[in-house]
């Protein structure tokens, strides 16, 4: 007869096996997280309930031979009792009452139970069992003191019922020498208190932890929540003002190159060369127009140039002079600011240049930019006709330069008179660090 081969166990049934096993105990347990500190005593009180029932089983079963004996059926009668008693006091303490006042009631009658054990049996099982009486007052308790007292007034009667049980047993004595052996008790249960107490320290640390790292994720997940609303209220606020600037700027630009073309076909007959001015100054101004147009573009495509302030500044000036016929002369100190500093810079000196030539009639321009202590000083002067300083009006261009540069911190200052050119200033507050190039 052919023998059949041993029945193995393939590795993935073995994970299965695994698998069912942890599924089992996840099952058991997993309704009582130890994060919650309300579950996790709930655990714990039937825990204590279920070694309890097992202890008093124990007991019972050490003493079913002494049943037959002379007296024997008496002492396990009185066992059944005190554990009838103990079992009935922790079910109602633990599952049933609430109230502190009527817990305290059953700990005196667990405690008289416990001594009770102590007349009626040998061994370690009074000791356990009064342990566990003490461990579910432990966890229970809020703060260790209120255990420390009960520990303190419950240990004099464990003792004192063990020494009277050993003078009973060994018909007397010295009560000094049995006192002295029941330290072994007094230890353990000194031992035992601290023990509980130190990890119930650890476990409320933990709890403490738990909570605090909740916190910060709830906190985390807010501040993501609010991260989402200021990314998109600044994207917003940033494609307005880059509307607003294009509004402002290459609008009032173009409007401009319109009404000089309009103005030299007038003129054009009458009075060539102030056509041809004309002309030139429209010329200047649709190259910035479209300069700032594309500075836009590139504001919203997020690219950047990222020309220094002191090259963008040089481009303008070459772009003003190519092919105008006119002459600006210049000193610029290359400073590090912010890239809205940068553009309204920029654009500020595009705007001084287009107002001399269109309305000042200048052939010659002096521009300076440096930094003085902690303010960036701006200057532009051009040789036009000027105006006088009663007659001086601010247009939309320098009103607009005045709000922007308030904006900032600083302020914008013109002056003029009849015949001797036109005068821009600005002053700015420097940026705080020369590495600082954020938008405001």
């Amino acid at each position: 007869m052919k023998k059949s081969a041993p029945k193995t166990t393939s590795p993935t049934e073995k994970k299965r096996e695994e698998r069912g096993l942890r599924t089992y105990f996840i099952r058991l347990f997993g309704k009582y997280d130890i994060r919650n500190e309300r579950k996790f005593v709930t655990f714990g009180k039937w825990l204590i309930f279920i070694i309890l029932v097992c202890v008093e089983a124990l007991l019972l079963l050490g003493h079913i031979n002494d049943f037959p004996k002379s007296g024997g059926w008496k002492t396990l009668g009185a066992i059944l009792i005190l554990s009838g008693a103990l079992t009935l006091s922790q079910t109602l303490k633990l599952f049933v009452f609430k109230g502190n006042a009527i817990k305290m009631g059953f700990y005196v009658l667990d405690t008289l139970a416990a001594c009770g054990f102590t007349f009626l049996t040998d061994g370690t099982y009074p000791l356990v069992l009064f342990m566990l009486i003490l461990t579910e007052f432990y966890i229970t308790a809020e703060k260790s003191k209120p255990s420390f007292i009960l520990l303190c007034a419950s240990t004099p009667l464990y003792v004192a019922a063990q020494v009277v049980q050993s003078y009973i047993l060994l018909g007397g004595g010295d009560i000094l020498m049995l006192v002295a052996q029941s330290f072994g008790s007094v230890f353990a249960l000194v031992v035992h208190f601290l023990v509980v107490q130190v990890a119930l320290a650890f476990y409320r640390q933990f709890l403490r932890l738990d909570r605090a790292l909740g916190e910060l994720k709830e906190s985390k997940k807010e501040l993501e929540k609010a991260y989402a609303v200021v990314a998109e209220v600044t994207a917003l606020e940033e494609r307005q003002r880059i509307a607003k600037e294009i509004h402002d700027t290459a609008g009032h630009s173009i409007t401009t190159v319109i009404m000089q073309t309009e103005a030299a076909k007038l003129i054009i007959d009458k009075n060539p060369s102030e056509a041809k001015s004309k002309l030139i100054a429209a010329n200047l101004q649709a190259k910035h127009a479209l300069e700032e147009l594309r500075d836009s573009v590139h504001l919203l495509s997020g690219s950047n140039a990222g020309d220094t302030l002191k090259a963008a500044l040089e481009d303008i000036i070459h772009e003003s002079t190519d092919g105008t016929g006119i002459t600006i002369r210049s000193e610029i100190e290359d400073t590090q600011v912010s890239s809205a500093k940068y553009r309204f810079l920029c654009n500020t000196l595009k705007e001084g240049i287009s107002n001399g030539l269109r309305h000042g009639g200048a052939t010659a321009f002096w521009f300076e930019l440096k930094r003085e202590g902690n303010e960036i000083r701006f200057f532009l002067s051009d040789n036009g006709k000027g105006v006088k300083t009663d007659e001086l009006a601010l247009g939309f261009g320098l009103t607009s330069m005045k709000e922007r540069a308030r904006s900032f911190g600083g302020e914008v200052r013109v002056s003029s008179e009849a015949g001797e050119g036109f005068e821009l200033r600005l002053s700015l507050p420097a940026d705080h660090s020369r590495f600082e190039t954020a938008d405001d």
